[in-house]
């Protein structure tokens, strides 16, 4: 899993789980460009960049990855993590919700990997990840329009790898569950009980927590190191086991005789 020499771009690593991934790529060796709105959180490291974009742009997109990769003499990796949420059913996200929506997560996937394809094919190591999500194949109460977005990105990752499997760039995607992010932090705040809808985000995975930043960021990092050579065309869930897992349901306690008069 290490990348050393290897140049990675991360849109969205300002925060959550794309900062999760700079962190990690630059400790398995890489050098790191981050596109984001918000650059303020990245660590101090002369291997970080921090370049401003805007994935729903493309001529900043253009200016950012031409910048990373004249700073570092190339790109090998990007990572398609920039995203937006959406909650709602269909009945409920507007048309101006569900263009924005599909604008950033599907339309900034292919902006963003066009404008970097250039870069990537002269590399021996070329490798795109994009951030899916369980929501793409499992279906999510009021995520209607997220979810259509996912699925969109999970597909469009099998196009791209079957276009791009003789140019020598591999795609695959990670598909996290719930994440403890502050992404979603700020979704439970909306929320009547967000301690009790935290421990209802829980539960609904087998292994009764959140998954973390930093193992969505490990998978990343497995997936883009040339130690997997010959995996392209792959989703890896990252989920606590929630998209594969039927568990039973908890057993009831036993009455207490007390209780039951006996």
């Amino acid at each position: 899993m290490r990348c050393d020499g290897l140049v990675a771009v991360v849109t969205g690593g300002g925060s959550g789980i794309g900062l999760a991934c700079v962190r990690a790529f630059a400790a398995a060796g890489a050098r790191v460009g981050v596109l984001d709105l918000e650059l303020s959180g990245l660590p101090e490291d002369p291997g970080v960049l921090g370049v401003r974009a805007d994935v729903a742009d493309r001529a900043s997109l253009s200016t950012a990855v031409a910048a990373v990769a004249e700073a570092f003499g190339g790109i090998d990796i990007l990572v398609n993590n920039a995203g937006i949420s959406a909650v709602g059913t269909v009945e409920e996200n507007d048309d101006e919700q569900w263009s924005r929506v599909l604008d950033v997560n599907v339309s900034g996937v292919a902006r963003t990997s066009a404008v970097a394809l250039p870069y990537l094919r002269r590399s021996s190591s070329a490798a795109i990840v994009n951030i899916s999500s369980i929501a793409a194949t499992t279906g999510l109460p009021k995520r209607a329009l997220y979810s259509a977005s996912k699925g969109a990105v999970h597909a469009l990752t099998l196009a791209m790898a079957a276009d791009l499997v003789t140019d020598g760039v591999r795609v695959n995607c990670v598909a996290p569950g719930t994440v403890d992010t502050p992404w979603v932090a700020r979704l439970l705040a909306g929320a009547a009980d967000p301690t009790a809808e935290k421990r209802h985000l829980a539960s609904r995975q087998p292994t009764g927590r959140l998954v973390t930043a930093d193992e969505v960021a490990a998978a990343v990092v497995y997936l883009a190191s040339p130690a997997t050579g010959s995996v392209t065309g792959s989703s890896l869930p990252v989920d606590g086991g929630m998209s594969g897992l039927r568990l039973p349901a908890p057993a009831r306690p036993a009455a207490d005789p007390a209780e039951s008069g006996a």
